[in-house]
């Protein structure tokens, strides 16, 4: 009797096994039947438009949009894609079924040696990436602070004469950007599907994307140079170009989504995960904080504002979840993870290591949602970049503390460190001291520079979505590089100086800043005017710094003669 019972029980067993086989791979398939049965007249009609029918269930979730011959399956590599990735590690750009991963490092660089290969032509590179003094995004009417800010002549220092070995990249302009050299004929403007790109009487770089400009415009001294008329044309691209495909960045906490565009740009998406009005609890340690996308917004506009431009263009866009996210993306793991909430919204939270669950799910609208759209740097193929502990790095532990925490001599051992001993990066670390400071960053583990320009450029400010979480605190600690070391270039301290005055302050001047974006207002009041409270305080403990060390001591002249009597004769 027990043998016959044992025997019925592996057969149950056996079947509940099959069972879950079967459903397992019908799971699987699933996306590929509803496609494949959709067909290619079902173009017009792909998945649900939640936002007209918020009360319908969505029809099949696996419905892709149709595709041609030359887009069928996973897509074809954009030889001119590559030029982008926003982290630190080669591998993180890449998506749970990137075909990056199995491209070839000198398939990564062949369409860029089609821009670099020919010998320069006078200074055609220079024409677009100069200086203007046109801005389409100014106030019609009115007097503008912010334009009042960029005619003073702190913000009219010239940069030293750039040279071929100060450009990050050295490009024969002459070479029009054809999107048939990426052997991709889907290259199309929205709408206009007859319209061919033909040689034209104007200049070959004016063909190229804005994205591409920006990134040929990155020199020693700065990502982007002052009222560069490229950089609010990308602002708009980022706000207005079709998304055509969507994954998941892999690595960090929260979850992040690499968005490309249309004219093969591409832009890394943080969406909101918190009202404007909401603070991080005072229970939360610096290291769960959320990342917020208003943070990253104003960032953008703070760094611009203190004439800093280390920060790569960002813009906030409403994405449609359904037809801009889960329509086009080809990563499962993702796809996987959309659901309808009991308020009838749609909702997905993806795959990373801190609040990627049902409960810390991110919901539209009823599929309409908020988020930061960073542009992408030049891929790491093409432009290394070197990753640097921070000196003043926090311990990230509940319990202990960093040295720096416990020594208040920390800076001395600092300053006999390379590359702080000599140049200017240790000044750069506190430019981004105080622009951590003035945002309530504790978060600044790690920074980036471009590799090829050595130890004397610019310290790129990446990764600022833990700012603006507090505005009823300031976080002293924040400062502890700066009363430490004592040391501020000049052209700093006059910007600061010139930023606490009425007729140019800090909080009306980025307030007004904040109003070109989509989703304004960024920062409510509270935010802004905890910004003019900390530039005091920044002040003051420079103040502090020269009346204890001396003025020559504290801060280090980075201008030439003729431009600080400029400046001393203007005050």
């Amino acid at each position: 009797m027990k043998m016959i019972l044992f025997r019925k029980f592996r057969v149950l067993i056996l079947m509940v096994f099959l069972i879950a086989c079967t459903m397992h791979i019908m799971i699987d398939l699933l996306p590929k039947l509803e496609k494949r049965a959709a067909g290619p007249g079902t173009a017009g009609n792909n998945g649900c438009s939640c936002s007209h029918r918020p009360s319908e269930e969505p029809q099949s979730w696996g419905k892709q949009r149709a595709r041609t011959g030359a887009e069928s399956g996973w897509p074809d590599k954009h030889t001119l894609r590559i030029l982008q990735d926003f982290s630190n590690e080669p591998s993180s750009n890449l998506s749970s079924h990137s075909l990056e991963k199995n491209t070839g490092p000198a398939d990564k660089t062949e369409a860029f040696k089609r821009l670099e290969q020919y010998p320069q032509h006078g200074n055609i590179e220079k024409q677009f990436i100069q200086d203007t003094n046109t801005n389409d995004n100014q106030p019609a009417k009115g007097y503008s602070k912010l334009n009042a800010l960029f005619e003073h002549s702190l913000y009219k220092i010239q940069v030293p004469g750039v040279i071929d070995e100060d450009t990050l990249f050295n490009v024969n302009t002459d070479i029009r950007f054809n999107p048939k050299a990426a052997e991709n004929q889907e290259w199309q403007n929205e709408g206009n599907n007859e319209e061919e790109y033909v040689p034209t009487g104007e200049p070959s770089a004016d063909s190229y994307p804005n994205w591409l400009k920006f990134h040929i415009g990155i020199n020693r001294y700065e990502l982007y140079s002052r009222h560069n008329p490229v950089i609010d044309s990308l602002l708009k691209d980022l706000v207005s170009q079709k998304i055509t495909s969507v994954a998941m960045k892999s690595g960090g906490t929260q979850l992040k989504l690499i968005m490309t565009f249309q004219n093969y740009g591409q832009a890394l998406f943080k969406p909101m995960k918190q009202t404007r009005e909401q603070e991080t609890p005072p229970d939360f340690f610096y290291f769960s904080d959320f990342e917020r996308h208003n943070a990253e917004i104003a960032a953008f506009h703070l760094d611009r504002i203190l004439d800093f431009r280390r920060v790569p263009p960002v813009a906030g866009r409403l994405v449609n979840m359904t037809k801009e996210i889960r329509d086009v993306t080809r990563d499962k793991k993702l796809w996987r993870t959309f659901f309808i909430s009991p308020a009838n919204n749609i909702c997905f939270y993806g795959e990373c290591s801190y609040y990627c669950s049902t409960e810390h799910a991110l919901c539209g609208k009823p599929d309409q949602i908020e988020g930061s759209l960073a542009a992408f740097l030049p891929d790491l193929a093409l432009a290394k970049r070197k990753t640097w502990r921070n000196p003043w790095r926090r311990s990230y532990h509940k319990r202990k503390k960093a040295e720096w925490e416990v020594d208040p001599d920390y800076c001395e051992e600092v300053k006999q460190t390379p590359p702080y001993d000599s140049g200017s990066r240790l000044l750069n670390v506190m430019d981004m001291t105080i622009f951590d400071f003035l945002m309530g960053n504790m978060d600044r583990h790690h920074y980036e520079t471009f590799e090829k320009f050595g130890n004397e450029t610019f310290i790129i400010h990446l990764d600022n979505g833990r700012g603006f979480g507090k505005h009823s605190h300031d976080e002293i600690s924040i400062l502890v590089p700066l009363s430490q070391c004592c040391r501020v270039k000049r052209s700093t301290h006059l910007r600061l100086q010139l930023l606490a005055k009425e007729e140019y302050k800090l909080s009306e001047l980025v307030e007004e800043s904040l109003l070109r974006d989509k989703l304004m207002p960024i920062l409510i009041k509270p935010h802004l005017e905890a910004m003019d409270r900390r530039l005091r305080v920044v002040l003051k403990v420079l103040s502090d710094c020269i009346e204890r060390d001396g003025y020559n001591n504290v801060v280090e002249n980075d201008l030439d003669s003729a431009t600080a009597n400029t400046i001393t004769s203007t005050r």
